[in-house]
Formats: C-alpha cells, structure tokens, sequence
C-alpha cells in the first residue's frame, strides 16, 4: 500500500479508517458545516464531498479534517485539488442509475488515466459499480490496482428479494435483520474484492454500526457511511452516531469476551456534552 496522505496511511494500515460522506451532489452548505462539526468532535479519519472549490475552500478554512472529494469529471476534481482537497474519488455511481445512466470498466479506467495524468502526485478512490457482476467488479479492480489507484470503494444496491425482509425487520424493530438486509450487497463485494487485490478497500452502502465490524472481518480496511448519518437531525446526534461507529469498529469488540461492555460503552455516548446545534 502506498499513499501519500500520512494520516489516511496510518488508518487504512490499522483498518481503522472511518470516511463521512456529504454526497456527490450535495452541495447544501448548512448540511455540510454541520458534518464537519460532528466530524472533528468525533475525530473521524476523513470527509468526502462534492467536488466544488468553493466548498473545498469553505471546509479548508474552518477544519483541519482530511478532504476528499468525488466527481467524475477529471477537471472538476483537478480543481477541488488546487482549492486544497487531501485526495479524490471517481465516483461513486448511485446517483446516475436513476437517470439510467451507466459507467462500463472502460469508462472507468479512461477516466482514471485522465485523472491520474492530471493528478500524479494525489490520492486517487474509485468506486466499484454495484451494476457490475461481482466477476466483472473483481477484474475491474485488479486493472485498476494495476494502473496505480490508491484504494477503492463498494456500492451495493437493495435485491428486491430483500425489501420484504426490510419491512419486516422495521416492523419487529430487528436491527441485526435489517442491518443484514441492507449491507449483504456491499458486503459480498468487500470479502470478493478485497481477496483480490492488495490495496484498501472501504465498505459503503448501507453500511452501519452493526454490519461495519462485518466488513472489517472480510476484508475492509475502513467503512464510509452517509445515509445513516445525514438523517439525524443535529451536531450532537451525528457525532454521537460516529462515536457508536468507530467503537463498533475496535479491534477490542473482536474478541467476544469484551461483548459485555458494549452497552455500557455505547450508551455513554448519549451524554450532553456539547450543545446541539
């Protein structure tokens, strides 16, 4: 593994690495401020945003968290770059698919090579489409380990064989069910994907608390999270919810005999220690 980010290398090395993501098309400022808050409370490893200078700027002049940012258009992310993003990403891809809009492998390597001519000495992400049988996933990630990107990502999508279980699991109140249900498409991506090349992987999608030690045991070396957190409502909820994230992933909680402190852990999180914005 090589990066040239010292603090993502460190992370990513002791698989510990915990990405926050605003979204690839949100460029909500209000929102945003208030992720970054929850990210430097809970001293998350890095955040990803929208590739727009203008907000890169913003972010760099209130917060010293890492910045990645995701497009993918080469010279939008080329320059958030200049603006001082920490890295990039090419992708992720979910918000295309509704507008029927779909990225083949070459695509992707043709973008990553114009990336890469226009950002030799920067971090580069690239996001796996889920769209992809898990074959073809696992041959695109090789070709791009092999032209040199840093680490990638997983998606992963809802079957329809499991939007029942989805119900059921909100109806009981089952957080492992549904946890299960709404992470086994990433998850079967990471254990594939991660066996394959020998560069980090982070799991996202539908990725939580309770599926994100999961993740790790397959193989991932840091979790990315976005739609768990952007629907809590306040500074304080999204940085207790990062808090609850990166003890689940401790490497303290592989060994079953420290199973029994988890509630007493996870339920000092919900002290006020900061006021709610």
């Amino acid at each position: 593994m090589n990066l040239f980010n010292d603090k993502l290398h460190s992370s990513f090395i002791q698989r510990k690495a915990i990405k926050i993501i605003s979204g690839i098309n949100n460029f909500n400022v209000s929102q945003i401020f208030k992720i970054i808050y929850a990210c430097e409370l809970s001293k998350a490893t890095y955040l990803d945003v929208a590739a727009d200078p203008k907000i890169v700027s913003f972010i760099k002049s209130i917060s010293s968290v890492p910045i990645c940012v995701s497009s993918i258009d080469p010279v939008a992310l080329y320059e958030s770059v200049l603006a001082g993003a920490d890295l990039v990403e090419i992708g992720n891809f979910d918000c295309f698919y509704a507008n029927g809009i779909y990225f083949s492998s070459n695509q992707i390597i043709s973008i990553v090579k114009q990336v890469k001519y226009l950002l030799p000495y920067t971090d580069i992400c690239v996001t796996i489409p889920h769209v992809l049988k898990l074959s073809e996933q696992i041959e695109l990630a090789q070709k791009l380990e092999s032209v040199g990107i840093n680490f990638l990502q997983t998606e992963g999508s809802i079957e329809k064989k499991f939007t029942n279980k989805l119900i059921e699991a909100q109806q009981l109140n089952d957080n492992i069910l549904y946890s299960t249900s709404m992470s086994c498409s990433a998850l079967s991506s990471v254990y594939s994907i991660s066996k394959a090349v020998n560069i980090p992987v982070i799991a996202a999608s539908g990725i939580n608390g309770i599926s994100a030690p999961v993740a790790l045991s397959y193989g991932a070396s840091g979790i990315g999270i976005r739609s768990s957190l952007i629907k809590l409502g306040n500074i304080l909820e999204m940085s207790n919810y990062i808090d609850e994230l990166i003890f689940s992933t401790s490497q303290d909680l592989y060994d079953l005999g420290s199973i029994d402190s988890v509630s007493i852990t996870t339920s000092n999180l919900s002290l006020n220690k900061f006021k709610v914005i």
